[in-house]
């Protein structure tokens, strides 16, 4: 089976890497010029990598020409919600153009390949009370460029199934973190501070934005699995949330965090940290995704957290 990953340098994207690997996958990447590679950087020589701006179409239908992928899962994207307020136009042309030229180089070549939609929880956006746990049903209120752009990328998928049968999985993935996550996402920069903090290259003090936000976290092991699941036994033209179906405190993964220290740690709200507008609760419900392919979460929080820890002592 041959896979090309969009986006393979990242985070997730190197996950999904390693997981297709071990699953005897034929793994191809793309990446840009200036993509740095260190969570790929021990994957060198098992992986052919190739250059593409997903917002050119010409440099995309090229790569995707080249590697006639049978599953192409697209994590390629401007994910960083705070970016979306201060690059909305950026946001919105790398996640929706990028995704466009994917899906047209697709059908102008006539290829019969599988795509993953990495979309996000953040579509559901202000989730009115009575309406958790988030189904796919609901409503999508996007409160950010960021959602917006992800609402963009799920419609365009259902449209592309809708107007030309192209076989298109769109997955809904709430919060997910653990080791490569980069320092501007919540849990990698509370961990990374802390880190610092033990070394002595900062001070005692750890900035923090909005305590009381709410979120559904996975740990993105589990998540490259579902991503997998989601082509392998998910039903085309359908949205699939995936998540934890638990809750828990940006404050309470905090205090879970620096249980796991010995340092000293005084925590400031930084009002730089604050967004515009955030969304307050963000609590799903999988069923729809469990009951097509079996999926359910193996690895606890508590790991996440130390695993996201550890990984940054080790940097």
């Amino acid at each position: 089976m041959r896979l090309l990953i969009t986006g393979i340098t990242g985070f997730v994207g190197s996950h999904m890497a390693e997981y297709a690997l071990a699953q005897g996958a034929a793994v191809s990447g793309s990446v840009r010029w200036r993509s740095r590679t260190e969570n790929i950087e021990h994957l060198v020589g098992k992986i052919p990598l190739h250059e593409c701006d997903l917002r050119d179409a010409s440099s995309t239908r090229d790569v995707i020409e080249r590697v006639r992928p049978d599953y192409i899962f697209h994590l390629a994207a401007q994910s960083f919600v705070p970016t979306s307020w201060k690059a909305p136009a950026e946001s919105l042309t790398t996640n929706v153009i990028g995704q466009l030229n994917v899906f047209e180089a697709v059908r102008k070549l006539g290829l019969k390949c599988r795509i993953q939609l990495a979309c996000s929880s953040e579509e559901y956006g202000m989730v009115l009370e009575g309406e958790v746990p988030i189904k796919e049903t609901n409503p999508l209120r996007p409160l950010s460029p960021y959602g917006v752009s992800k609402v963009g990328q799920d419609l365009l998928g259902y449209q592309y199934f809708m107007s030309y049968q192209m076989d298109i999985v769109r997955t809904r993935g709430f919060n997910h973190e653990g080791p490569r996550r980069a320092p501007v996402f919540v849990m990698s920069d509370f961990a990374k501070q802390i880190v610092d903090i033990e070394r002595g290259v900062r001070p005692p003090v750890l900035r923090v934005g909005n305590l009381d936000a709410k979120r559904d976290f996975t740990d993105v092991r589990d998540m490259v699995r579902a991503y997998w699941l989601s082509l392998e036994k998910g039903k085309a033209g359908e949205a699939y949330n995936i998540c934890q179906e638990k809750c828990w405190s940006i404050r309470d993964m905090l205090d879970q965090l620096l249980a796991l220290t010995t340092a000293k740690i005084k925590v400031e709200t930084d009002p730089d940290r604050l967004r515009p507008s955030d969304v307050m609760l963000l609590l799903g419900d999988c069923s729809k995704f469990r009951a097509d392919t079996g999926w359910k979460p193996t690895i606890p929080f508590a790991q996440t957290l130390r695993d996201t820890l550890d990984y940054w002592r080790g940097r």
